[in-house]
């Protein structure tokens, strides 16, 4: 049987104070007993006075098989794909691989060549991704997220780099960029040194087999509950001099629901961002809104974003593209085609 489980996140805004998301996981309702949520509820009283979660975990996904035991796991050794990604990047994301063939029709359909990102669920093998990335590799460009920043901490660092070794080997062949950190200076992902450790650890690992390496940041002016986690200081101050000169691409997530619907100078940014990664392209790493009645206007408003500083490519990522644009008959699909063939 299916089954329907809650993840209650905490979030403190920065002036509207504490609010519950509920993440919705499965695909079948269920019966959720009172001291299962009772008990949520109390672990996010505990962990919202220190973190701040962002609103795109409202997804629903299919329940994956687990993971099998990492213990006689051996290093990676597959080859890079061989793939340059050209500028610029018209990126979505998919959460969920289920129902394969409609989403690669609906990528199919975009007016322009995507680049897909991948989000590999937490306790998964890679295998069960194998077949939908070579299918979507053949439609489109693929960036890999090792893992959503929801779940990093709950993981180990020997487990995270575990966790990196296990995909580049089974799917090194067929993704063109690995995210090898999701938000990662967000509130909610554990303990600094061990989100540092995880990072640059996947980072050594990626680079070591010439593979492409991007890194997600999470975009807060003005919504913090840590100083210390705001974007440009944590940046500065816990990613490694080496990486700061060699990711290949350095992107910022921005959900605007996070951020009481700020609208940030985005060219002031991304050149504040290029200047302190001055050999990483730059862009978007994750954009979208839940609410219903705001997509088109995301949708059009950010992948038409004139952005001129150098090495910015674009890239955006709706978050929500299997939910808004698969099968390819959903308007929204018609939209995003208009916005990425604007001149």
């Amino acid at each position: 049987m299916n089954t329907l489980s809650f993840s209650i996140s905490p979030r403190f805004g920065h002036s509207t104070g504490f609010s519950l998301l509920r993440t919705l996981r499965g695909s079948a309702t269920v019966l959720v007993a009172a001291t299962t949520v009772l008990t949520g509820f109390a672990n996010a009283r505990e962990l919202g006075n220190s973190a701040q979660q962002s609103t795109k975990k409202n997804q629903t996904v299919t329940p994956a098989p687990a993971a099998a035991s990492t213990a006689a796991v051996k290093p990676a050794t597959s080859t890079a794909s061989g793939r340059i990604v050209p500028s610029p990047i018209y990126g979505v994301t998919i959460d969920d691989i289920s129902g394969l063939s409609n989403i690669t029709q609906s990528l199919g359909k975009l007016s322009k060549k995507p680049t897909t990102r991948i989000v590999f669920d937490e306790n998964v093998a890679p295998s069960y991704y194998r077949d939908a990335t070579v299918a979507i590799n053949k439609v489109s460009y693929v960036m890999g997220e090792i893992l959503d920043s929801q779940y990093v901490d709950t993981v180990t660092v020997p487990g995270y780099l575990d966790r990196t070794s296990q995909y580049l080997g089974a799917l090194g062949d067929v993704v063109d960029i690995w995210e090898i950190g999701n938000e990662i200076n967000g509130e909610w992902l554990g303990k600094n040194a061990d989100v540092v450790a995880k990072m640059s650890g996947a980072y050594d690992l990626v680079k070591s087999q010439n593979k492409t390496a991007a890194l997600t940041l999470y975009y807060n002016q003005d919504c913090w509950s840590k100083p210390a986690n705001e974007m440009f200081t944590w940046a500065n101050a816990n990613v490694p001099y080496s990486m700061k000169q060699g990711l290949d691409y350095v992107f910022i997530s921005y959900y605007e629901a996070d951020c009481n619907g700020l609208k940030p100078n985005w060219p002031v940014v991304f050149q504040k961002l290029a200047t302190m990664f001055p050999n990483s392209k730059i862009g978007f790493g994750e954009v979208g809104t839940a609410t219903r009645t705001q997509k088109a206007d995301y949708l059009t408003r950010y992948y038409t974003m004139k952005i001129n500083v150098p090495k910015y490519v674009g890239g955006h990522f709706w978050w929500y593209f299997r939910q808004d644009m698969v099968p390819s008959t959903k308007p929204l699909l018609n939209t995003l085609n208009s916005a990425i063939s604007a001149p």
